[in-house]
């Protein structure tokens, strides 16, 4: 069975929707139909036992009101009353017992046990003012016990007598055979009915998820105009989430070409510059050695170059695919700091750049010491290389109980507001000329980012052009796998 059950939810046809819609409407119209016809036909049986009943009762209650008439208890030889017994006894295809004070039977209507005595629970009951029915579904028959009463003269009821009754439920049992037999095939025919309504609401139900799949289907490029299907709200919002899901996939798509175009144009010039002067090389005869020097350096420089942004290349990548690991360790990012403006003050003091370091507090923190390093001597460098001569560049450590930060402010040439948000791409140069004299990657900031977000920190930018910029970085000081 439980084989069964998981290759029924395996199953494509039995995950459909469509089959399942169709299905609960059977199975609803199913229950409903054996619901109602269980219900009516127990409705039926039940009012037709109790209309019998107090049919016969009232009946029994006239009959007794005879027998009292023509003192019938004291003496039966009344053709009158026999006559009326037999005829109801006929009628009701049953049996009439007259029971005396004294609980003889005085008249049984199948002449069986006149002259017994008759001492049951249902006697007794009926003798003390009571009267008794029970249905006996089993044998098809109610019995009734109807006292037979007077009023004295001081208007005290004097049960005088009983008149015990059998009467047979066939005629009732038969005409609920016929009304199940009729409402079997009336819920037959209402199943197969249903089934017909069913196959076609499960299909307009279902159309409109139909209409959303080929609407999907037929969208081939990012360049075709967005589906729309608006018959249920429901299909509607699937539809803006697939439209949402293909301008996200639109915009990866388009940074995935831009970073392939940039990566092949960053790949490509060190090597056209290596083959044009390896070229000029060989085509010159007895090159001064001077100049072969000053070549090779220039080939050399370049695949400097071209070997920086492989490096760069590859450490993205293993950060995009979650395996650069980082080591983490706590550190005093007060001599971590002191370092890279140690080792960046020969560059600031080339390019004619005060580089000043602040430490407002001594400040330990969980990083990566080969990492975190890498990411602020990027920040620092860019602070010194896109300034002005002479320029400054200030960096203040500070921090507080939960995080340190790091602000690094120049008074460089400055970010273009327009360009902010896409420093931090691959590649992406904000005065591509200028950046090309002053070297690098161009990966520096994606690399940065990268790190700063796998220490679970923040990195915000403000910069007015002409005027300088603001790198902001903030790190947790204890950092929480």
């Amino acid at each position: 069975m439980k084989r069964l059950i998981n290759y029924l939810k395996k199953h494509k046809y039995v995950r459909s929707f469509r089959l399942r819609i169709f299905a609960l409407i059977v199975l609803i119209s199913l229950c409903s139909g054996v619901i109602m016809r269980r219900g009516i036909l127990d409705s039926y049986l039940d009012k037709a036992i109790k209309a019998r009943t107090s049919e016969v009762v009232n009946q029994m209650k006239i009959v007794g009101n005879h027998l009292i008439a023509y003192h019938y208890l004291q003496d039966t030889a009344s053709d009158v009353i026999n006559a009326e017994l037999a005829q109801l006894s006929t009628l009701y295809d049953g049996r009439i017992l007259i029971i005396d004070p004294n609980f003889k039977i005085v008249k049984d209507t199948y002449e069986i046990s006149t002259g017994k005595t008759m001492i049951a629970k249902e006697v007794i009951q009926c003798f003390l003012g009571e009267t008794i029915s029970n249905h006996d579904n089993t044998n098809c028959y109610i019995e009734i016990a109807v006292p037979i009463t007077q009023l004295d003269e001081d208007g005290t009821v004097q049960v005088l007598g009983v008149v015990l009754t059998s009467v047979s439920t066939d005629g009732i049992i038969t005409n609920y055979s016929n009304l199940n037999r009729q409402s079997w095939i009336i819920e037959i025919l209402m199943i197969i009915l249903m089934i017909g309504v069913a196959f076609v609401v499960s299909a307009v139900i279902v159309r409109p998820f139909d209409q959303v799949t080929r609407a999907i289907n037929g969208v081939v490029s990012f360049e075709d105009e967005n589906p729309v299907v608006s018959d249920y709200l429901e299909t509607e919002e699937i539809v803006d989430a697939f439209n949402q899901l293909r301008s996200r996939l639109k915009v990866l798509d388009d940074s995935r070409q831009e970073f392939v175009n940039n990566v092949s144009h960053e790949l490509k010039t060190p090597i056209t510059s290596i083959k044009v002067l390896a070229d000029s090389l060989n085509s010159q005869e007895d090159v001064p050695l001077d100049v072969y020097r000053e070549f090779m350096q220039d080939i050399t420089e370049e695949i400097d170059r071209e070997n920086s942004i492989i490096t760069d290349l590859l450490a993205l990548v293993r950060m995009d695919k979650g395996a650069a690991g980082l080591n983490i360790e706590n550190r005093n990012m007060n001599d971590l700091m002191e370092l890279i403006v140690k080792r960046l003050g020969p560059i600031a003091r080339k390019n004619e750049v005060d580089l000043i370091l602040e430490s407002k507090r001594s400040v330990m923190a969980d990083v990566d010491e080969v990492k975190i390093t890498l990411a602020l001597t990027n920040l620092v460098e860019n602070g010194i290389k896109y300034n002005k001569h002479p320029g400054w560049v200030k960096v203040v450590l500070d921090a507080d109980h939960q995080f340190m930060t790091v602000e690094i402010t120049d008074s460089g040439i400055g970010i273009p507001e327009s360009e902010i948000d896409h420093i931090f791409e691959r590649f992406y140069r904000v005065d591509k000329s200028h950046s090309r004299e002053i070297g690098g990657t161009g990966l520096g900031l994606a690399i940065t980012r990268k790190t700063i977000l796998l220490h679970r920190g923040s990195i915000r930018v403000n910069s007015v052009v002409g005027e300088g910029t603001t790198f902001l970085v903030k790190l947790p000081l204890s950092y929480i796998v």
